[in-house]
């Protein structure tokens, strides 16, 4: 499991005592399991399950999420010349007039500085070529989702942004003047069967059941689809006019970012888990307090709590990066 892309709330650091806080409550042998991420992100949870569990059920509501989970848990077999595929995409000739390099470069004159004008048009051509192949049935969903997915992090790394897409910089930084190179996302193979969702989680949650729920809700008010708007972007690769200085396009509002919706939100989430085991992980500077949290999970069964300080990197305002502590907090119920 590698950290491939670097996201707000991650839980790469933490997955390793969240397992170990899971199997403490659950026991050691999850092989009969059924496991879901239900907020998953970039799948790093689901990711640190998948070898364990008889099955991980992973939903997100963003785009570049769930590709990035299509890939690393719903994949789980070999795919057969996929080196070819990508040593064909790296080299082929850029298109000087794709959705990217005429709204998220300078050379277009548009004004925005998301990726260098070569970059911008090898995203162009690598992002034509993966749906040309997918809409002629050139390849199946397998290798559609994992050429995708490679996309979307090889991207990333040469996007011209301190970390999120809310903002570009204005002069291009070293990593983003480097040539995007595609990296294989290579993920997890195993035997077991996995399901991948793109759907609001308080609709999704009572269409399914199994027996471990793991809950990595949004925790302030930032969201996602404006942090990532240029991944959504890239994995979609649809057609719209972007708006403003950032180019943004319309975005999924999530109510757990929401002050006055968050409680309601998540109290009906947990009243229709169909799942023996729940856990939330949560942080000390979240819209609900660990009291307020404590209050909704505990009327539904046995609750209790476990908690680990760590450090963590925020971007400020001048690009640099510092660290800070923060508290992550585990809440657990057994309904």
């Amino acid at each position: 499991m590698i950290k491939k892309i670097n996201y707000i709330g991650s839980k790469f650091t933490l997955s390793s005592w969240i397992k170990s806080e899971i199997k403490k409550v659950v026991g050691d042998d999850l092989s009969g399991k059924v496991f879901c991420d239900m907020f998953a992100g970039t799948g790093i949870v689901g990711q640190a399950f998948k070898k364990e569990v008889k099955k991980i059920i992973s939903n997100d509501l963003e785009q570049y999420s769930f590709v990035l989970n299509k890939n690393y848990i719903q994949n789980h077999k070999a795919i057969k010349n996929r080196e070819k595929y990508i040593d064909e995409l790296n080299n082929l000739p850029l298109i000087d007039s794709g959705f990217i390099y005429k709204n998220y470069c300078l050379g277009s004159k548009s004004g925005r500085q998301y990726f260098s004008d070569v970059n911008g048009k090898k995203i162009d051509a690598i992002r034509t070529k993966i749906k040309q192949w997918y809409e002629d049935k050139d390849i199946e969903d397998d290798l559609y989702y994992f050429l995708l997915a490679t996309l979307l992090e090889s991207a990333d790394k040469i996007a011209n942004t301190a970390s999120v897409y809310g903002a570009f910089l204005k002069h291009l930084k070293k990593s983003a003047s480097q040539e995007l190179v595609l990296e294989p996302a290579n993920f997890i193979e195993n035997k077991n069967c996995h399901q991948v969702f793109n759907k609001d989680s308080n609709e999704l949650i009572k269409e399914i059941s199994g027996d471990i729920l793991y809950l990595d809700p949004p925790y302030n008010q930032r969201q996602y689809g404006a942090n990532y708007h240029i991944l959504n972007t890239i994995a979609l690769y649809d057609d719209f006019t972007p708006v403003g200085k950032t180019g943004l396009r319309d975005y999924n509002h999530s109510s757990y970012c929401k002050k006055k919706k968050v409680h309601d939100s998540f109290e009906e989430l947990i009243k229709n888990a169909k799942f023996k085991y729940i856990f939330l992980s949560y942080n000390n500077e979240g819209l609900m307090s660990k009291q307020d949290v404590e209050a909704i999970m505990s009327k539904y069964g046995n609750y209790s709590i476990e908690k680990k300080q760590y450090l963590r990197f925020k971007a400020t305002k001048n690009k640099n990066h510092k660290t800070t502590s923060t508290k992550e907090y585990l809440h657990i119920l057994i309904k």
